[in-house]
């Protein structure tokens, strides 16, 4: 039997719009998070979920897993930051289709078992690059002290890591006068940086040195956890910032404290918790 072949024009979009709609038209989408979305976000995707006519469901602040495994147990696609979506969860998830995590990384996702049930996983890379020049910016200024503070035009930016947000800093760094250089030992292609303006070096440590601002975006495995520390920080130059909206686990917490502890000029700025105490800035 040969299949029907339909133009693709808007009128057939229509058409498969209503039919794939027609066979999902049950699909329960679940917005699970620890630390939950910004109430005009979750509305959007509210508003977007009704719209196709589905329903949502909202598991906000949650303190015991076995509310996350109950939640899931009938949903078709689950929708959550930093949570854990581990193979208890997805063994949990019947029903599961479709995992997507708002952020960059995919190292809360068990991707194996996830694989294994043929649940796509999707990411929404890019989403800190403004808040990462942002941070920057606080931090050069003070955090608004009013009359202090200086420019970030004419400083080094330094990327650890020129994936797709390494890349979105690096540009928006080059727009804001910035002189950036990066290293990844993943992109070797000169012409790959060249091409955003970027200086490739050679090695992490050449990085840091040269770095008044850090940007760090290398994620979570086993050769990069606690991998920024002391001697990293305590090589950077007078008045460095090194900024994570990467992860909490590349970072050695003892580390930073004591270098910190050891060069006030230094400065530490994250969008994750750090466990030990530690100044302000």
């Amino acid at each position: 039997m040969c299949p029907t072949i339909v133009p693709y024009t808007y009128e057939a979009k229509k058409e498969k719009r209503i039919y794939f709609t027609s066979l999902l038209k049950d699909m329960k989408v679940l917005v699970a998070t620890e630390k939950p979305f910004a109430k005009k976000a979750v509305e959007g995707i509210r508003g977007i979920v009704e719209e196709a006519g589905y329903e949502l469901a909202l598991l906000e602040k949650y303190a015991d897993r076995a509310e996350l495994l109950s939640a899931v147990a009938d949903v078709d696609a689950l929708i959550v930051r930093s949570d854990k979506v581990t193979a208890e969860v997805i063994a949990a998830a019947k029903n599961l289709k479709i995992v997507v995590r708002a952020g960059a990384g995919y190292d809360n996702v068990d991707l194996e078992a996830a694989s294994a049930r043929g649940i796509v996983v999707m990411n929404a890379p890019g989403q800190n690059s403004e808040l990462a020049l942002a941070m920057m910016i606080f931090m050069a200024r003070n955090g608004f002290t009013p009359g202090t503070g200086s420019e970030i035009q004419g400083k080094t930016l330094g990327i650890h890591a020129y994936g797709n947000v390494g890349k979105l800093v690096g540009r928006k760094g080059k727009a804001m006068g910035m002189n950036v250089i990066a290293y990844d030992p993943f992109v070797t292609d000169d012409a790959l940086f060249e091409a955003d303006g970027v200086k490739r070096v050679a090695s992490v440590g050449e990085l840091y040195e040269a770095a008044d601002f850090l940007s760090l975006h290398i994620p979570a495995t086993a050769q990069t956890r606690g991998s920024i520390g002391y001697e990293l920080l305590m090589s950077m130059p007078k008045g460095a910032t090194l900024v994570n909206t990467a992860r909490k686990e590349v970072i050695d917490e003892a580390g930073v404290v004591r270098a910190m502890t050891e060069r006030e000029d230094l400065k530490y700025l994250s969008l994750i918790h750090i466990s030990e105490p530690t100044r302000p800035y």
